[in-house]
């Protein structure tokens, strides 16, 4: 969940020089907007999550938003603060976080609009060594005699306004003046109780809720539990239906190439060169039981998050998702990537998917009304 990626003179020569390749044929792709770059910060779940509630205010009213992800993540810092404060230090605390911080984050604090808050000093974050200046104060804090002062939180702000300048109380946007709640209100027509969090894994029974154990779930969130088909199968009815997808994923492994476009679950024998993955490079199985072995032997991590817009299949005829990304317009299908069926059956840890996509037989499964 803290991927770092800084969009460099070099970078961008290996994305224009890298092997055109030809995207699978479209299935559905569903509306979304541009492709961000996170830079050099840790908050892939901020973006990934904020182009999630883009692409519902496209599809509920056609209305074209660029949120700040900055004023979000700025506030999830602030809630990471408290919760490690109250926790006294025995709690995560990093850039990472998952989707359902970006949704709590609006619920409390709002919503701005890009162009009212960049939240940052050039043109892409960068958050190096930030993650680490907070916790040190934070730490100074707590190895103060009890009670801890009652005035910490300015000084905590202090150290995050060396990156995230204060945003506005209020603000103008297309004629009338907003605040963040209201913005989110009456502009985003945002809801919490709009998303529902999804997983699958067999350490907690089906059909019902449990705290995921990742490590960036600093704030304890719970995911509702499907079985790998079903929830495979959740996920391509909710993209033909024309709603898109927060996905939570492992990608620090040979199988996830930006570079080359495509994320495919290769044989363990398989040494392929970068130059000869296609969307027909031979895959080896998956199941229920190699995800959950993967999960629990640390191989699977949470370690990013991008969004799922569109479906896909090959020639040959394999389904592949259309996934957006945020680390800049790179790669031969311009910072998308296909993902196969088999990558994403092993290596999702979480989604996030809009309540009104689930089948009501699903729902009254969950308990969900």
């Amino acid at each position: 969940m803290i991927r770092n990626y800084l969009l460099t003179g070099v970078a961008i020569t290996m994305a224009i020089t890298a092997t055109a390749q030809t995207a699978p044929r479209t299935i559905k792709e569903n509306a979304t907007t541009s492709v961000k770059n996170q830079g050099r910060s840790g908050t892939c779940w901020n973006f990934s999550t904020t182009s999630l509630l883009e692409s519902e205010s496209l599809r509920k009213s056609n209305t074209s938003l660029d949120l700040s992800e900055m004023f979000s993540a700025r506030n999830v810092y602030i809630e990471k603060a408290k919760n490690y404060i109250l926790r006294e230090g025995k709690a995560q605390f990093s850039e990472g976080g998952l989707g359902h911080d970006l949704i709590q984050a609006i619920s409390k604090y709002g919503a701005i609009p890009q162009e009212a808050y960049s939240g940052m000093t050039g043109e892409i974050p960068n958050h190096s060594g930030l993650d680490g200046m907070l916790k040190s104060y934070l730490d100074s804090i707590l190895a103060l005699p009890r009670p801890v002062p009652s005035n910490w939180m300015g000084g905590y702000l202090k150290v995050l306004a060396t990156r995230f300048p204060e945003p506005p109380a209020t603000f103008n946007y297309q004629g009338k003046t907003y605040t963040p709640l209201s913005f989110a209100k009456e502009v985003l027509k945002f809801d919490a109780n709009d998303y529902v969090n999804i997983t699958s894994f067999t350490h907690h029974p089906f059909y019902h809720p449990f705290v995921l154990e990742a490590p960036d779930n600093f704030s304890n969130g719970s995911f509702y539990n499907l079985p790998l088909q079903e929830m495979i199968s959740l996920v391509n009815t909710t993209l033909k239906s024309g709603y898109t997808i927060m996905w939570d994923a492992d990608v620090s492994n040979k199988d996830f190439n930006q570079k080359k476009g495509y994320a495919l679950l290769f044989a363990d024998s398989t040494d392929l060169k970068a130059t000869e993955i296609n969307a027909d490079s031979k895959e080896r199985a998956y199941s229920q039981e190699l995800r959950q072995q993967l999960y629990e032997n640390l191989t699977t991590q949470d370690d990013h998050l991008m969004h799922l817009v569109g479906l896909e299949q090959s020639a040959g005829g394999k389904i592949f998702y259309k996934v957006k990304n945020s680390w800049g317009p790179v790669g031969p299908f311009k910072g998308y990537i296909q993902v196969s069926e088999a990558y994403f059956a092993i290596n999702t840890v979480s989604l996030i998917i809009p309540k009104q996509a689930l089948p009501k037989v699903l729902k009254e499964k969950l308990g969900i009304k």
